[in-house]
């Protein structure tokens, strides 16, 4: 059957839910700023700060960047950054994950009512299961927490989203038209490729889909290759979604001498676990991962055993789709490869998960399970569309408990508290109570003093008492192409004499300025004690009392 053409009220449903998802962000966002919850993640202050010191460095540059995280994101920020108080606040690193939790939104609308729109013949059915699988994606208290952070969750999805999206109307184009006869049809092709190498710049979950995507194209392509405008389409987007992964393992290769450094080096996830002796429970196991996985994922949808539900009602809506969507089912593939991506990185990546219902009872990683939502999302919207297309009245009774079954997780969800969020709490008690007590010396020496600190860990604690970082020699000024160490860079210069360099230096028990700097010259002038943390150090040097 032939697609039928887009109408305006398709338009404004659109609108519509962008507008509604538009106003979600601003209350969450509003909300969770007043009760000062949007930088408890380690990580998003992170991130702020690698964005921040682009510019904002003794050294500023792209290589402040890094390695390990990815660099769109950070990217994304600077411009929001550039405001003193929007870095101070954190809210330079919420704007690009509102929008794209926006635009998430409205993918998985638009994905789920052109899956249907073409193939059921009701233009209602459509639309009905597309504002339910918005709904299940845009409603869910943890997502709705971690866009109004700099986590990187909220691009990723959107990205992942629209990338389903335009790979679904490319099957849908190609299912109907050869590329020959239509050349239109390569265009969603394209736009999926861009959305992947977005994806590939913001997360290493988007080498794995990007991979699966390419395989299925791949395997599609054998049955056109004789055709040149689809060989070259197909090659085009081929490329596209290859030139990431190749530049960042060069990137990698040429800067730290090691393309693999994100991977292996002594800032990856394996390095950090194997330093902290952080227990991993599924560890070389990787069914045991992929359990844990999905039970994060179960969690961040309903509280105790009732995410089973959703993975139930998943595996309905999956056999729905194989047998009723045809060649479309091939976009429920990528859907679930976060499965198998996270499987092997909490086992073979040095990536722990903790969900507070299994062994050993805590929080940790387990917002990875919402990379899950658009699948859950979509096939909620596949499941609906089947109920009301089954020409049975007691279809819409199950649509309605469907329906309940989603708010009622929901509202589980927000009576016991969103674990993302709980997750966050838990795990920057200490680290917040320790950056604060710090901040609060700090802020009372004079306002252009310098300091010696690894920034690693603590770098919230200038961030809290608006010092600028370029007021502050750390590890990110150093040339890390020289090694193993920079004897002309100025971190390590400065760590050989620091009263040559700074006013004030500031040690945590065990870290790089604490093993390396040289006392000679320093005189402690307050240490601080937090549960939890190790100690810190604060000392002041010759300059510092001149």
């Amino acid at each position: 059957m032939a697609r039928p053409p887009r109408t305006r009220r398709f338009d404004r449903d659109v609108l519509r839910v962008a507008a509604i998802a538009s106003a979600v962000s601003l209350f969450s966002l509003l909300y969770y700023f007043q009760h000062g919850e949007i930088l408890l993640y380690g990580d998003a202050v992170a991130h702020i700060n690698i964005a921040r010191r682009v510019f904002d460095s003794q050294t500023p540059g792209m290589l402040q960047l890094g390695t390990v995280w990815l660099p769109l994101p950070h990217l994304l920020m600077i411009p929001f950054l550039l405001s003193h108080s929007m870095w101070q606040s954190g809210l330079a690193g919420s704007i690009p994950s509102m929008i794209a939790y926006v635009l998430g939104v409205a993918g998985v609308f638009r994905l789920v009512r052109g899956l249907f729109a073409p193939d059921l013949g009701t233009i209602s059915v459509a639309r009905v299961s597309a504002w339910a699988a918005a709904f299940v994606y845009a409603a869910n208290p943890n997502l709705i927490y971690m866009q109004t952070t700099a986590m990187t969750e909220s691009l990723y999805l959107a990205l992942f989203v629209w990338a389903a999206v335009y790979f679904a109307e490319w099957v849908r184009a190609f299912r109907n038209d050869p590329p020959e006869k239509r050349p239109q049809a390569s265009a969603p092709l394209l736009r999926c490729g861009l959305c992947l190498a977005a994806a590939e710049l913001t997360r290493y979950d988007g080498w794995f889909v990007a991979a699966a995507v390419g395989i299925i194209v791949s395997v599609v392509a054998v049955q056109r290759w004789s055709s040149p405008a689809f060989r070259r389409l197909v090659i085009q987007f081929l490329l596209t979604i290859a030139v990431v992964p190749l530049l960042w393992l060069a990137y990698n290769g040429a800067v730290y001498g090691n393309p693999l450094e994100f991977a292996n080096g002594p800032y990856s996830a394996r390095a950090i676990q194997q330093r902290s002796a952080a227990v991993n429970p599924a560890e070389k196991h990787i069914t045991v991962a992929a359990n844990y996985f999905l039970k994060s994922a179960e969690l961040n949808l309903a509280p105790g055993n009732w995410g089973r539900v959703w993975v139930a009602a998943a595996l309905a809506a999956l056999a729905f789709g194989w047998r009723r969507l045809r060649a479309q089912a091939a976009i429920l593939l990528p859907l679930c490869v976060p499965i198998a991506f996270y499987a092997f990185s909490i086992a073979h990546g040095g990536v722990p998960l903790y969900v507070p219902s299994w062994w050993p009872f805590t929080w940790y990683n387990i917002r990875y399970g919402l990379q899950l939502l658009p699948l859950f999302s979509v096939a909620t919207g596949i499941l609906i569309a089947a109920l009301l297309t089954s020409g049975r009245r007691l279809g819409v009774w199950l649509v309605a408990a469907a329906i309940a079954l989603a708010v009622f997780s929901y509202a589980s969800v927000w009576r016991t508290q969103p674990l993302c969020l709980t997750e966050a709490r838990v795990n920057s008690r200490t680290r917040i109570a320790l950056e604060s007590a710090v901040e609060r010396t700090i802020i009372t020496v004079p306002p252009n003093s310098r300091f010696l600190m690894y920034l690693g860990d603590h770098v919230g604690i200038f961030q809290q008492a608006g010092i600028p970082l370029r007021q502050v020699v750390n590890e990110g000024n150093h040339r890390p192409w020289v090694r193993p160490i920079d004897p002309s860079g100025l971190w390590e210069r400065a760590l050989a004499d620091p009263p040559q360099y700074a006013d004030y230096v500031i040690a945590f028990d065990g870290d790089a300025v604490d093993r390396a700097a040289d006392r000679s010259y320093l005189i402690l002038l307050s240490e601080i004690h937090t549960p939890g943390q190790p100690p810190a150090r604060i000392y002041g040097t010759k300059r510092g009392a001149r």
